[in-house]
């Protein structure tokens, strides 16, 4: 009853609605604390070492806190950290790339037209910049352009966008903007793992010890802090991306991502700027508005000539295209599927085909092979409201072509 494929998709849906939601309780306290940091106030009856406080109301009571800039003269009793947010975000992120792209790299993982990768070769890739990204950023930071926040802010941008067009040079699209998420997420990650929960262990260490603390470690905290501020809102988008055409299948979409980087910035000044009560920089507004009309020339742009019967089809494509029934499917998905998955889309009000899927030819259905059965075969999730009127019977075809691939050369279906 229960095939891998299907509990392969709800594995991949669970971890998707888990990183949902490590992520909402990640990105909810990061800009609490950054909108409380910057509405602190002053006050005559502060306590010595205190950096300043505000009064808040919520949930009908009132909220009294106060900051100390390093650390307070005794260690409380009670202390709550803010850590495994951002750490339960990750590992869910990095399992879902695993269970989605690296199990399913033939499909979403690599582009052979870019680069004719081995399945391992593109999963090394893809952990590997991870790791490596993260080594270049803290050396960055740790080197003296950790003095100079504002240079250092310019050229985590410009190593950002190089890492965006890296992406797009060996990954499909989707992949690419997912991975420049990835990458970028993982660096903030770190920065709370590796730089600010140890440096703040060092100074609640200190307290218990009795010793006062070095004020270095909040120094450091706080730059990796800002920079997680300003990369939140674009990873979002990266990580939504996924589900637009638009954005992932453009032939700039390395640009696009750019873009959005720079949207990052405008958007959070303005709200750092009225959380720290300092105006409102209404030029932002007009800045991101700029921004977003560039986003979307962009992704009208030409695309780029990718045609996939050019591409060999692996061994278990190869599989798919063999089996018995694949004929009938064939005609089933160019009938009931095409009009929209098409390189220009028949169907009214469809300009881009959905996920940037081409379901045209015998080789392309053959790549699909997967998402096919469990989109129109084992559910009924394809066509949308079924508006091209495919038939039980149809989609029975579907399950029998897949099913005969399957048990023919289970090896090699298991890992399309």
């Amino acid at each position: 009853m229960f095939e891998l494929a299907i509990i392969w998709d709800w594995l991949a849906f669970a971890l998707r609605w888990l990183h949902v939601i490590t992520a909402i309780a990640w990105i909810g306290s990061s800009f609490y604390f950054i909108a409380l940091d910057l509405g602190l106030r002053k006050a005559a009856d502060l306590p010595p070492g205190a950096h300043g406080e505000e009064w808040q109301v919520h949930g009908g009571g009132f909220y009294h806190i106060r900051k100390y800039l390093v650390a307070p003269a005794q260690m409380p009793a009670h202390l709550t950290w803010f850590k495994w947010e951002s750490y339960a975000t990750w590992l869910s992120g990095a399992a879902l790339l695993m269970v989605v792209y690296w199990a399913g790299a033939e499909l979403y993982l690599i582009d052979a037209a870019k680069a004719d990768l081995a399945i391992w070769q593109g999963i090394a890739i893809s952990a590997a910049s991870l790791a490596v990204g993260w080594i270049i950023y803290d050396t960055l930071c740790k080197s003296p352009l950790g003095e100079r926040p504002g240079v250092l802010m310019v050229l985590l941008f410009v190593a950002l966008v190089a890492m965006a067009w890296g992406y797009d040079q060996v990954f499909t699209g989707r992949a690419a903007l997912l991975h420049l998420g990835a990458f970028t997420a993982t660096i903030m990650s770190a920065n709370v793992f590796l730089i600010i929960i140890p440096n703040q262990k060092i100074v609640v260490a200190d307290l218990i010890a009795g010793r006062a603390p070095d004020p270095k470690f909040g120094k450091i905290a706080k730059l990796r802090s800002t920079h997680n501020n300003y990369l939140t809102l674009p990873v979002v988008f990266l990580m939504l991306s996924n589900h637009y055409p638009l954005a992932f299948a453009s032939e700039y979409n390395w640009l696009i991502a750019a873009l959005v980087f720079l949207m990052g910035v405008t958007i959070r000044h303005w709200f750092n700027t009225r959380h720290a009560r300092a105006g409102s920089p209404w030029w932002t507004w007009v800045a991101t508005a700029a921004l977003f009309l560039g986003i979307m020339a962009l992704s009208a742009g030409p695309m780029l000539d990718r045609d996939a019967e050019a591409r060999a089809l692996t061994p278990a494509q190869r599989v798919f295209a063999e089996a018995e029934g694949f004929e009938a499917v064939q005609d089933i998905v160019l009938g009931r599927c095409s009009m929209c998955h098409a390189r220009e889309p028949g169907y009214d009000g469809i300009h881009h085909a959905p996920k940037a899927v081409l379901l045209e030819t015998g080789p392309q259905i053959a790549r699909a092979a997967r998402e096919i059965y469990l989109q129109a075969g084992v559910t009924d999730a394809m066509p949308p409201a079924n508006v091209s009127w495919m038939e039980p019977e149809e989609r029975a075809a579907i399950r029998r072509w897949y099913r005969a691939a399957r048990e023919g050369a289970p090896f090699a279906v298991a890992s399309n």
